[in-house]
């Protein structure tokens, strides 16, 4: 069983900023920590390059939607509760659709089950999203996917996009997952909170979407941490 809760609050002490300093169980990501892969069959190869400050994926791939996915996954296996956060400086508008986010998988399938806080390049109405963000999810294998979207029009003003001012986070406690928004890596918005069960080990880290299967975009990642 499922059970999601759309809230509004600003958290702006609890959780550490992308761009602290790591304790011992903090830990700076860099693009050598990262495994790369493109998911799904039809999925045109891409490219995951950078250095210590930066991780650049240009990525094809049709949609992260429906029964399966294809896109480009720079990811790392972490068991357990984790706080994946990241800035993402500049998202290449492919198409109105196209993704980048945090994605925690079940597997590397492309109709797994998983969970996935993304962004559009910028902050135009679609479908039935009014804001910049949107956290989707898939909960059985070859399942529809589904997305949790802004709350009202007020709401999504919360939620909009400002490269290269746009962090996001996803966090796991136990079956809880998290996803968190700012502008400034300071103030922290509560975006969703969704409950579900996947395994105690996930593939966890930085999907792209082109949302276009025979076109590529670029999606910079920076400050990249890890706690868990």
């Amino acid at each position: 069983m499922q059970k999601l809760l759309f809230l509004t609050c600003i958290l702006s002490l609890s959780l550490f900023s992308c761009n602290t300093t790591p304790s011992s169980k903090e830990k700076k990501l860099t693009l050598k920590e990262f495994t790369h892969a493109d998911i799904g069959a039809a999925t045109r190869p891409g490219t995951t390059t950078g250095n210590q400050n930066q991780v650049v994926v240009n990525a094809s791939g049709a949609d992260i939607w429906g029964t399966n996915d294809e896109f480009r996954f720079s990811y790392m296996k972490l068991k357990g509760d984790f706080d994946f956060c990241t800035q993402i400086e500049s998202l290449t508008a492919t198409n109105l659709y196209t993704k980048a986010g945090i994605m925690a998988r079940q597997s590397l399938a492309d109709d797994c089950q998983h969970v996935y806080f993304q962004v559009f390049p910028d902050n135009s109405a679609r479908n039935n999203n009014n804001g910049g963000c949107e956290f989707q999810y898939r909960t059985e294998e070859g399942g529809e996917m589904k997305a949790i979207y802004p709350g009202s029009a007020i709401e999504k003003d919360d939620y909009n996009v400002d490269f290269p001012n746009t962090y996001i986070r996803l966090v796991r406690k136990g079956t809880d997952f998290e996803s968190y928004f700012s502008n400034d890596n300071k103030n922290w918005k509560l975006y969703s909170r969704f409950t579900t069960t996947l395994p105690d080990e996930l593939f966890v880290g930085l999907a792209v979407t082109s949302h276009n299967s025979e076109e590529f975009t670029a999606a910079v990642f920076s400050q990249i941490q890890l706690k868990n």
